[in-house]
């Protein structure tokens, strides 16, 4: 491989690994395995060293993945951390962690032990004791600051408020994860299910998502743990890890508990074998060891890379994996007519989830995999998210089982499909007729990264079926008089629906620009089309090259952009949502539905009959100015249900005005109605 070569594959493993960061510490929606990660992490690395020319300090081998959120109107403060919070390198070999012990040993002319741990699966905390109080807790954000969850950790029952006993240092931090039970898990994502709202994939980004919630309450709600496992070195004086971690559990603290003291490689292999199968009983999830020097000198002998301790080593276990038999298989069509097989399985216990359901990808997966009918597959959780099928076990095949006959018409209309040169999947070419791609289009608008409006599944299937709603536009043109003539609509249903549908007029055009649903295009490609081009017409009049001077652009997203915006259709479409209002440039403001706030400050606090984003981008729709702290300068405090007690205070000693959302909404000249809302729409209306 040339230079040039090894330049795009170097930039390329950044791209893809700091986009999957993203998507994990961020967006808590990992869509990549820990396994297939740090493989590349590792791909990278290799790189990285046969051409260390390319290698930046920007690199995701130099540089800990994120957690930090942009700071929003009521979103949380960053802090620095007092020491960095770094990250473990992983392995999943025992070879490679006998390098590490004698990495140790030639760098260490003294003996030691090692401590080893549990690995736990949650997300990571710095908690600050001041005076024997919990003062500060922090997110790891990017090691250098963290966000500030400080309100939200108190409501978590583990972690004291106050210390106990004595001997504690006047300030010091500990470290640790915040961990979601299976059982709070279960319970958390049957709630969402019963709201139509996303399920978590696992435990560790539900743990994650719930600390970062803006309501304190809901999160003490959410059944979460905490379990510390590291004070940094200096803040304490004990000669071991081990007699820390003891006197941070004398003074109340929730240390690891699963731990041992381990005197050479054989006793650590013996840890890691006993966790790999009893694992499988503990409440919650891990996914590996952390083998640690103990001696605390030897430690602050070994020291840091940029990016992880010396002293430290994660020893990953391999995903975890179960034999199950296929009931049925089912074809799915997509919003972009894509073709899945899907099978469906006999349910099996897998990560401490019930797996009932499993992706074949595509044909070609099938045959690879020599399914047959009535097989009895191996399936696993890749870095614990999304159940795979990895293997069929032969010695339960049934005598004379055929394999699966993969359809050659659409599944929903009947369209003979079509497999394009190249791709993996078949098709169905219908798009303007079929209705699974009508009405999964439609639900992708709606969906809360693009337009956010209110409106779920069963709602879509209503519209849709009685023609009310057949592309995006016809929501910019539904009137309460039609919704209230709907089985099960009431005033204040049709009022929230509409009022979501208005708000959507402020969504940026980037986020419209990824609702359009073009194929190909996501969230990050089409922020990054959206801020290089500026608008929608100069996205329409684009060449492919010009298409593809947008960074992390290829041949195969240019062509998509470029054949939609080449048919007559779509370009009608986009012509009707301008028409409606809707932001089709960067930088471009929406027209005020009135200026009935003109120059107030606002700051919300509590829940809403809408979401918090909405209800912000009402009070802005109306001429108002959000703020997330109540001060001198406030206009009103708007209080919803549960509202934060500090907030409530502080505005009733400086005589800030408190109200709630009715009279809200009469401030802006609206009119709720006082119906009972209707019993068989999805809760998302209410």
């Amino acid at each position: 491989m040339d230079y040039t070569e090894a330049k795009h594959r170097i930039e390329q493993l950044k791209a893809i690994l700091w986009e999957n960061s993203r998507k994990y510490y961020v967006e808590n929606a990992p869509t990549m395995s820990d396994y297939e990660y740090d493989q590349l992490m590792h791909e990278l690395e290799d790189w990285e060293r046969r051409y260390p020319e390319y290698a930046t300090e920007d690199s995701p081998t130099r540089r800990v993945g994120s957690d930090l959120e942009e700071r929003t109107e009521g979103g949380f403060a960053k802090y620095p951390h007092k020491y960095p919070m770094l990250s473990l390198s992983n392995t999943y070999s025992i070879r490679e962690v006998e390098e590490f012990s004698e990495r140790a040993s030639k760098s260490l002319d003294k003996p030691f032990t090692y401590c080893c741990e549990l690995k736990f699966d949650g997300t990571a905390i710095c908690l600050t004791y001041r005076d024997g109080k919990l003062f500060r807790a922090l997110t790891r954000g990017d090691g250098e600051k963290g966000d500030d969850v400080t309100v939200n950790a108190l409501q978590i029952a583990s972690i004291p408020h106050t210390l106990k006993g004595s001997g504690f240092p006047l300030e010091f931090e500990i470290r640790g994860e915040v961990l979601m039970p299976y059982e709070s898990f279960d319970r958390l994502n049957a709630q969402r299910e019963a709201m139509e709202e996303p399920l978590f994939a696992n435990p560790r980004n539900a743990a994650s998502g719930s600390l970062k919630l803006q309501d304190p309450r809901e999160v003490g709600r959410r059944g979460l743990i905490c379990t510390l496992y590291h004070i940094p070195t200096g803040q304490v004086d004990f000669p071991t890890h081990d007699e820390a971690l003891k006197a941070a559990e004398s003074w109340g603290l929730p240390v690891s508990a699963h731990r041992k003291i381990c005197k050479d490689i054989a006793e650590i292999e013996e840890f890691i074998s006993h966790w790999d199968s009893a694992r499988k009983q503990l409440p919650y999830a891990t996914d590996g060891i952390v083998i640690k020097i103990n001696q605390m000198d030897c430690q602050q002998e070994l020291g840091y890379t940029a990016k992880s301790p010396r002293w430290a080593v994660a020893y990953k276990f391999k995903a975890e994996q179960a034999c199950t038999p296929i009931l049925s298989i089912d074809y799915q069509v997509g919003r972009t007519g894509a073709v899945t097989p899907v099978a469906n399985l006999e349910p099996v216990l897998l990560s401490g989830t019930m797996v009932k359901r499993a992706t074949l990808v595509n044909e070609d997966q099938i045959r690879a995999l020599d399914i047959h009918e009535g097989d009895w597959v191996y399936v696993e959780k890749g870095g614990e998210i999304i159940p795979k099928i990895t293997g069929v076990e032969l010695s339960h095949r049934a005598p004379g089982a055929l394999p699966p006959v993969f359809p050659h018409l659409c599944p929903d209309c009947g369209t003979p499909l079509v497999r394009e040169e190249g791709e993996a999947k078949w098709f169905c070419p219908n798009a303007e007729g079929c209705p699974t791609q009508i009405k999964g289009r439609l639900e992708h608008f709606v969906s809360r990264k693009a337009m956010n409006i209110l409106c779920g599944e069963a709602t879509i299937e209503q519209l849709y079926g009685l023609s009310m709603v057949t592309l995006p536009s016809h929501f910019y043109t539904l009137q309460a008089h039609q919704l209230l003539r709907l089985e099960g609509w009431k005033d204040r249903a049709a009022a929230r629906f509409l009022e979501s549908v208005k708000a959507s007029l402020n969504v940026p055009f980037e986020r419209v620009l990824f609702a359009l649903g073009i194929r190909f295009v996501g969230e990050t490609t089409a922020r990054d089309v959206a801020r290089h081009f500026g608008s929608v017409d100069a996205i329409a009049k684009a060449t492919k090259e010009q298409l593809l001077e947008v960074p992390e652009v290829g041949e195969v997203i240019a062509e998509s952009i470029f054949r939609f915006f080449r048919e007559e259709e779509n370009l009608s479409e986009v012509q009707a949502l301008k028409d409606a209002g809707l932001r089709m440039s960067v930088g471009e403001s929406a027209a005020r539905a009135s200026n009935a706030l003109e120059g107030k400050s606002i700051v919300i606090s509590g829940n809403f009959s809408i979401s918090r984003d909405d209800m912000k981008a009402l009070i802005e729709a109306h001429g108002g100015k959000n703020s997330s702290s109540v001060s001198g300068k406030t206009d009103y405090l708007l209080a919803g249900t549960k509202p934060g007690p500090e907030k409530l205070k502080k505005a009733a000693d400086l005589g800030i005005s408190v109200i709630d959302e009715a009279a809200f909404r009469e401030l802006i000249g609206e009119h709720t109605g006082g119906d009972a809302a209707p019993q068989n729409l999805e809760p998302t209306l209410f």
